[in-house]
């Protein structure tokens, strides 16, 4: 059975940093293109990051360039997103999600999902 557990959210003032993590059981990890989403309230899920499973291709959305960092640890079956600088706009439930094969930013290219974690920036 596969599992992805996030955990690190919480409530942050603006401008500090929070460090999310995503657990994985039950599949081969470092085989998995992984991605961050998050969604806010009454919006659509959308993509914040994504890292290839080698680590070898990044990517991130604009508006957390410069911000953010994605990064995996494929000895420890997990991936991590930095979050630096963080702004109300920040504010939303994140997930991790993981892809055996080739995946973008759509919602469909990921087979698997945490269950999320809330990230609250006050201002």
């Amino acid at each position: 059975q596969v599992q992805l557990v996030e955990s690190g959210g919480g409530l942050v003032q603006a401008g500090g940093s929070l460090r999310l993590s995503c657990a994985a059981s039950g599949l081969t990890f470092s085989t998995y293109n992984t991605a961050w989403f998050r969604q806010a309230p009454g919006k659509e899920r959308d993509i914040v990051a994504r890292i290839s499973w080698n680590s070898d291709r990044i990517y991130y959305t604009e508006s957390v360039m410069g911000r953010f960092t994605v990064y995996r640890d494929n000895a420890k079956n997990t991936v991590y997103l930095q979050m630096n600088s963080l702004k109300p706009e920040d504010t939303a439930v994140y997930y991790c999600a993981a892809a055996a094969g080739f995946a973008l930013q759509r919602l469909n290219d990921y087979e698997y999902w945490g269950q999320g974690t809330q990230v609250t920036v006050s201002s």
